[in-house]
Order: structure tokens, then sequence, then C-alpha cells
């Protein structure tokens, strides 16, 4: 697995380089193509953050963690990703048509881990993204795996914009737009 390591107002060096590297080639067994993981180190509130990304053929695994020890973060930050991978074990399965871009024989079966609760979290930038046709099952994957609320999608099948959002009690919704 390649890392691209990317300090914000955070000086790296060598040793934490290399312990990145050694962390998430731990995740490259999941994976049967070269993939590359993106981590960003910065300082926010006196504290590391640590917030990685990997693009694995048009899915997305992020994770990130904010903690007083770098290490630490790492090792919570490469423990969210892999438990990511484990959760949706199954749906990959069926996307990816038969094992095509992840080894799933090494992916062990989910545990249940409790839900942490976002502090603080509020829109800080504007992105711009292209949108994708896709299902809205598609949708609600995308979503959960990049840990949002909310989710801005083409629909296949009505050819318009739609947003699927977590609800309070743990289901979706589904907002369909009209013209």
């Amino acid at each position: 697995m390649k890392v691209n390591i990317t300090g914000k107002n955070f000086k790296t060096y060598q040793k934490l380089e290399d312990t990145i590297q050694k962390k998430f080639d731990k995740l490259s067994k999941y994976f049967s193509d070269e993939i590359t993981a993106n981590v960003v180190l910065s300082q926010q509130r006196g504290k590391d953050k640590i917030e990685a990304t990997i693009n694995a053929k048009g899915t997305v695994f992020r994770a990130e963690e904010l903690t007083p020890d770098i290490y630490e973060g790492i090792d919570k930050v490469v423990d969210k990703l892999a438990h990511q991978m484990t959760k949706y074990k199954g749906k990959l399965k069926k996307r990816y048509n038969d094992n095509k871009a992840l080894k799933f024989e090494f992916v062990p079966e989910p545990e249940p881990v409790e839900e942490e609760e976002v502090k603080d979290a509020r829109v800080v930038k504007t992105k711009q993204f292209d949108l994708r046709p896709m299902d809205v099952d598609e949708a609600i994957l995308e979503m959960e795996l990049l840990s949002h609320d909310f989710f801005v999608f083409m629909n296949m099948e009505t050819e318009s914009v739609n947003v699927v959002y977590k609800r309070n009690d743990g289901n979706y919704g589904l907002l369909e737009t009209r013209y």
C-alpha cells in the first residue's frame, strides 16, 4: 500500500512516517490491487489530529481521530478503517463482483461496536464532486463508509438528484427532487 503523508501545521519526522507506513501496510491485505492511502496530520485545539482516506475502486474508506498522542491516533484510525472494511464485507462483495477488488477471505466477521458521539461537528469548507449514477442501496453504503449523516447522488432509476440521510431512529430517509 502506498501511503501519502501530509502535515498541515504539523512537522513530520522519519520515525512517525515509518510507523504510519507499517500500520497501514496491515490494511493492504484487504486489497488485491495497489491502493493509495492519504494521511493528513495536523494540530487542533492542542491535540494531534490524524485523517486517513483510502479510495478503493469507487469506494471511500475514511477515518479521523483527535488525540493527545499521535501514535494512539494512528492505532485508532487503522482500527476504524479495518472495522469499516469488515462491516461492509457482504455489501462490498456484491458490489465488487466476486472478489475482484478486495480480498475478503482475510476480512474477519464484524463485531458489535458502540457508535461514538461526534462533538462540535460543523461545516468548515465547501466541496465540489461529480454525481455518479447509483441506486439507493449503493448511496446508503457510500454514506456509511464516509461516516456522514447524508449523501447526495444521482438516482439511476429516476435520473434525478436525490439525498439519502440517516434518521434519529436509526433508519434512512430519501429526499427526491422534482423539476
